[in-house]
């Protein structure tokens, strides 16, 4: 499976041990920045890059979701989920990161890294990655619902 990772300075050094973490499990990790420590960058352009980069993907067939990392998540969350057809979820715990797949199908996971020890934000980040989407009607159904909105402005089936 391939991960696409977007991060900024507050999530720079945990995006850092995440990527060899999950390149030592055997993803194909796609990094699109920050590439370095910088105090001044902005989240945004990093974060629409690697939601962009799954939708991209999942468009073409391959399999591939999504980490954004910052200091809370809020940020990084709202920002990849700027990106057509992306769903974005930020995940506090293993068990919210394993729903926002299961039930909503997910493509991509928001961390703060602030906000947790290394080992949690790897766990939740490990949960999300391991947990499938569930397939139900209810949920396709819903999921329907939230993407006719995008494209045409209306809630309804």
């Amino acid at each position: 499976m391939k991960v696409h990772l977007g991060t900024d300075h507050a999530g720079f050094e945990f995006k850092e041990i995440l990527k060899t973490h999950l390149v030592d499990a055997g993803f194909d990790v796609v990094d699109h920045g920050a590439l370095e420590y910088d105090a001044l960058d902005d989240y945004p352009a990093f974060c629409i890059a690697a939601a962009q980069g799954v939708v991209d993907d999942q468009a073409a067939g391959v399999d591939a979701l999504g980490v954004v990392i910052g200091g809370s998540g809020n940020g990084e969350q709202m920002a990849a989920n700027k990106v057509t057809g992306a769903r974005t979820a930020l995940a506090w715990n293993p068990e919210i990161a394993k729903l926002a797949r299961e039930h909503n199908n997910a493509q991509i996971v928001a961390v703060g890294a602030r906000q947790h020890s290394e080992a949690d934000a790897i766990a939740i980040v490990d949960a999300f990655l391991a947990q499938p989407f569930s397939g139900d009607e209810r949920h396709e159904r819903r999921i329907r619902i939230m993407a006719k909105y995008e494209a045409e402005g209306q809630a309804g089936l």
